[in-house]
């Protein structure tokens, strides 16, 4: 509302510099300049628009250093199948699949994965896949399970 409001006073005074001075070129340099500032302020939320479209990691998230984090977590043998992205300009999403040979650790073991993602990365949503590890995957897929 604010640039509207700009615009349309741009438009005023530029109308007013016209008549008073009778040079036709204000007009155009007007309309120039309000483009400008247009272009300008919209440029952010195009940016961001094209990261959404792409679904790229949010800046400011480094996808090495959640894996990282996500490795030194107790139990945690390997991450694999790591994948951050938008849900919006405000929503971050994760999901993971991480291998606990020891087991699976708990509701609770997750719940707290999940508060720590928010709070030190910013990822609002955050799924993780636990698994076994590779021996299991292979019985599994012996058995006629798909990984």
């Amino acid at each position: 509302m604010l640039a509207d409001a700009a615009v349309s006073a741009g438009v005023v005074v530029a109308g007013a510099a016209i008549w008073l001075t009778g040079k036709a070129w204000i007009d155009p340099l007007t309309s120039l300049l309000i483009t400008f500032a247009i272009g300008w302020g919209s440029w952010g939320l195009v940016k961001n628009s094209l990261r959404m479209g792409l679904l790229a990691v949010p800046p400011g998230i480094d996808p090495e250093e959640v894996r990282r984090w996500l490795m030194a977590r107790p139990g945690v043998s390997t991450v694999h199948d790591l994948h951050i992205w938008p849900m919006s300009t405000t929503e971050t999403a994760l999901t993971a699949h991480v291998e606990m040979p020891g087991g699976h650790p708990g509701d609770a073991v997750l719940h707290k994965l999940a508060e720590e993602l928010a709070l030190r990365f910013g990822i609002d949503h955050s799924t993780i896949q636990i698994e076994l590890g590779a021996e299991q995957c292979r019985l599994a897929g012996r058995a006629g399970h798909h990984h």
